[in-house]
């Protein structure tokens, strides 16, 4: 069974009345955040732990380790981890218990095999060391497998598993080492905020103020989060393991061969298991097909070293399929079984960084996977809150991708969601089930109605594609081309050919007024702000000279301002606006205020002609014009700019009217060829124009230059960044952003494949797809500069398969941009 570790060193100490940061809370995470600031030179750090260090669910933990997750720069931060828990045991003179034996990921059925292929193909261009073995390969390094039940498995030379109270303990200790305090059973009661930001915490061993306070709250988060106001979506989740009796085979092991004998730690994702040895015996944990949320209202202040009652009928039906593929495991019998509650996030990532609209306060919560990731959130953190920003983009992690929508209740349904999931394969074109409608436009009823299949993003239901009606709307999840490609061919040829619309709901608005809008914009922008009635694209940098955002700027008046932007972005962006906002500006995210559609095609101008009164000829409303005006009978803000590389509008309008804007344009264009279009012909008709989109190819891991943003920049005045550009710039960069055609046919690249040249990688593939007007596989992606050159021939690792690609030097559709702009 796991124990609990105790540190009588602490006694009698005295809780300073200040530090520059209080970490509030004494798991992993906590720890792994006060040793990296104090480590990087912020000694006057506290922590502070209700109980004992652990006491909520680290104690319990399985501690098994890996390094493979959805996104790679979460993979790369657990790799960091992982060699982190060497340097700590030393610093800090406490074990960690860590054994690397290696591990493996086995793929039991083709499906499972063709998404290990995709994970090779990441690790490949990462430099992680992660190789194919066959099932026999299999059963030798682990010999208590059954490989018939196998195609292949994954093999990664860093996995194993460690003791977690010892980690927990190491990370506290090599804190305390470079100058850091914690003081347990001095659990946090109250906090309120000075006026001048600061933050004064009661505890039972007196009063403390912060500079800063970080939320490492584990199985409490929500509860800490409560004092300030805060509703934070995470839910604490039961999660079974059981460890089996003494198994004759690895007692011999261990015997003859020593720690060389240690069988290698596993994951079997059909059968939804992960193993490990545990002593003489095996560790085996699954995730249920029905998850079981865990005080759903608010975790027990006095909720101590507890565990929950196990249910074993609950993961029977895993238990036999693992019984099945690990025979010794289910003739040993169970020694323990465990159920313990571990804090779950709405998408299974950790919620860390500062809290949008809040001065000072920052959470590191909902790491699920905190021996994996704990090392790697605190030095995240540590970056974030010493230097001004991280050093690799963490937005899957990032707290701002959740916005007000994430309610508790919502949270608690999208984390057992994620729970139920945790084993499940997700396609590149599935949509998920629950916490769905969560916000809505006034069409959605409408466009379901016309065959819409909806996806959310930032809580928003948006239209992916339209079949010929609602029971025509579905797809089988699939990493090739399924039965919506002609469906999104059909959107295309109408965009192509006559007007399309697609509603806009879901990009971010972001309004600035005042007397010094035109200044600060001037300053926070890099590029070129607009006189009144133009448009202009602009990206925001870092200090470091890093992509913060790419924005539409719209000049409404001389001191007023409409910025577009990525709505999954909106809440960073309102961050990094509210941060040092002059008192004679006004700022305000009105993403929810401002709805749309937008029509592009070589007849939209004559669709818009017939539902304003104002003159839409090429002259009098000219490309990247903008007009406050009425179109289809409502008040609008009118912009003449296109996406999809056709002429086109976007049409914004309040909420209200924006049913009475739809119907206006439907009426007007019956005769026109007017046809809805959803995000995937939208995404195909961008390729073909080699404009990125941020997430994928726009994001803080780039700069500048190297992403083509550069020619967006006006180097003659000052802005953030500049600096740091300058001499990125006058270094020359090391990768560049391409275009490519890839030689396939019924599959296209999804995302993160490795971009290979004479057989080693050279880049990566950050976005792709079919190119249905130049009938064409494409794909965007990083690449080393030297291989950028347009006509450089290279390949792309398509599910373990080579296929042939060609660097592009222009836009492959209407490369003057003559349709756009005539």
């Amino acid at each position: 069974m796991p124990e609990i570790q105790k540190d009588e060193t602490l006694n009698g100490k005295t809780l300073p009345s200040h530090a520059k940061v209080v970490v509030i809370g004494g798991g992993v995470v906590g720890c792994s955040i006060l040793f990296h600031l104090a480590k990087f030179g912020w000694k006057d750090v506290v922590l502070l732990e209700r109980d004992e260090l652990t006491s909520g669910s680290s104690w319990h933990a399985a501690g098994q380790i890996h390094t493979i997750s959805s996104d790679p720069n979460i993979s790369r931060l657990q790799s960091y981890t992982i060699d982190l828990y060497k340097e700590i045991e030393e610093t800090s003179g406490h074990s960690v218990g860590l054994h690397i034996t290696g591990g493996f990921y086995a793929a039991s059925t083709k499906e499972w095999y063709d998404y290990l292929k995709r994970e090779r193909s990441k690790a490949r261009y990462m430099g992680l060391n992660q190789e194919f073995i066959s099932p026999q390969e299999l059963a030798e390094r682990h010999p208590l497998i059954d490989p018939k039940h196998y195609y292949a498995a994954l093999w990664d030379d860093q996995d194993g598993d460690l003791d977690p109270s010892g980690a927990t303990y190491a990370f506290a200790k090599s804190a305390r080492v470079h100058g850091a305090q914690y003081f347990t059973h001095c659990g946090v009661t109250a906090i309120s905020q000075r006026p001048d930001g600061s933050w004064d915490l009661t505890t039972p061993k007196g009063q403390i103020n912060a500079e800063h306070i970080v939320n490492c709250g584990g199985l409490w988060a929500r509860e800490v989060g409560h004092m300030t106001g805060i509703h934070l979506p995470v839910q604490p989740m039961e999660h079974h393991y059981l460890i089996t009796e003494k198994i004759p085979l690895i007692a011999e092991r261990m015997e003859s061969m020593g720690e060389a004998g240690r069988l290698p730690a596993g994951i079997d994702y059909e059968a939804n298991i992960y193993f490990r040895q545990e002593r003489q015996g095996m560790l085996l944990g699954t995730y249920e097909p029905k998850s079981t949320p865990w005080k759903v209202n608010g975790t027990p202040w006095d909720f101590g070293h507890e565990l929950l009652q196990p249910d074993l009928d609950r993961i029977a039906d895993r238990l036999e399929m693992s019984f099945e593929r690990i025979p010794a495991i289910g003739e040993a019998g169970i020694k323990d079984m465990i159920n313990g509650p571990f804090t779950f996030g709405p998408d299974g990532n950790p919620m860390i960084g500062p809290v949008p609209s809040m001065k000072n306060y920052w959470v590191a919560v909902g790491v699920m996977a905190g021996f994996c990731q704990g090392g790697g959130v605190g030095l995240t953190m540590a970056e974030w809150m010493i230097d001004g920003e991280p050093s690799i983009d963490v937005w899957a992690m990032d707290v701002a991708r959740f916005g007000e929508f994430a309610t508790p209740d919502w949270g608690t349904i999208k984390s057992s969601e994620n729970y139920e999931r945790r084993f499940v394969m997700t396609f590149p074109n599935e949509t998920l089930p629950k916490g769905r409608m969560q916000k809505t436009t006034a069409l959605y009823d409408r466009l379901v109605a016309k065959g819409a299949l909806m996806n959310q993003n930032f809580g928003l239901e948006n239209a992916q594609w339209f079949a010929d009606g609602p029971d025509d709307a579905h797809e089988n999840p699939t990493f090739e081309r399924n039965r919506s490609f002609a469906y999104v061919k059909r959107e295309v040829e109408a965009v192509q050919t006559a007007v399309g619309g697609i509603e806009i709901a879901n990009f971010a608005k972001h309004e600035f007024k005042g007397a010094g809008a035109r200044a600060y914009l001037d300053r926070t922008l890099a590029g070129y702000i607009p006189k009144p009635g133009r448009l202009t694209l602009t990206p925001m940098l870092t200090p470091k000279g890093k992509l913060y955002g790419d924005l539409t700027v719209a000049c409404l008046a001389e001191d007023h301002f409409m910025l577009f932007g990525s709505g999954a972005m909106q809440e960073a962006h309102s961050r990094w606006f509210q941060k040092d906002l002059p008192t004679d500006v006004f700022y305000a995210n009105v993403s929810d205020d401002w709805h749309g559609i937008a029509l592009s095609g070589p007849k939209s101008r004559q669709l818009l002609a017939r539902i304003t009164r104002d003159d839409m000829g090429a002259e009098a409303f000219k490309f990247r014009d903008l007009r406050q005006t009425f179109v289809g009978g409502v008040p609008v803000i009118l912009n003449r700019i296109s996406f999809s590389g056709e002429l086109g509008y976007e049409i914004y309008c309040k909420p209200q009217y924006l049913l009475r804007l739809s119907e206006a344009i439907e009426n007007a264009g019956s005769d026109l060829g007017y046809r809805w279009y959803g995000a995937r012909a939208l995404m195909s008709m961008r390729l073909e124009k080699g404009w990125g989109v941020w997430t994928l190819e726009f994001r803080p891991d780039f700069n500048a230059v190297e992403s083509g943003m550069g020619a967006f920049i006006n180097w003659k005045k000052d802005f953030i960044g500049k600096e740091a550009t300058q001499t990125i710039r006058a270094a020359g960069v090391k990768q560049t952003l391409v275009t490519m055609t890839i030689d396939v046919d019924g599959i296209d690249v999804s995302g993160d494949e490795a971009i290979l040249k004479d057989g080693k990688a050279v880049g990566y593939i950050s976005s792709g797809g079919y190119a249905h007007r130049v009938k064409r596989s494409m794909a965007m992606g990083y690449v080393k500069h030297e291989n950028a050159a347009p006509g450089t021939a290279l390949q792309v690792e398509i599910l373990g398969e080579m296929y042939s690609a060609q660097v592009l030097g222009a836009p492959i559709y209407d490369p003057s941009g003559e349709n756009m702009r005539g």
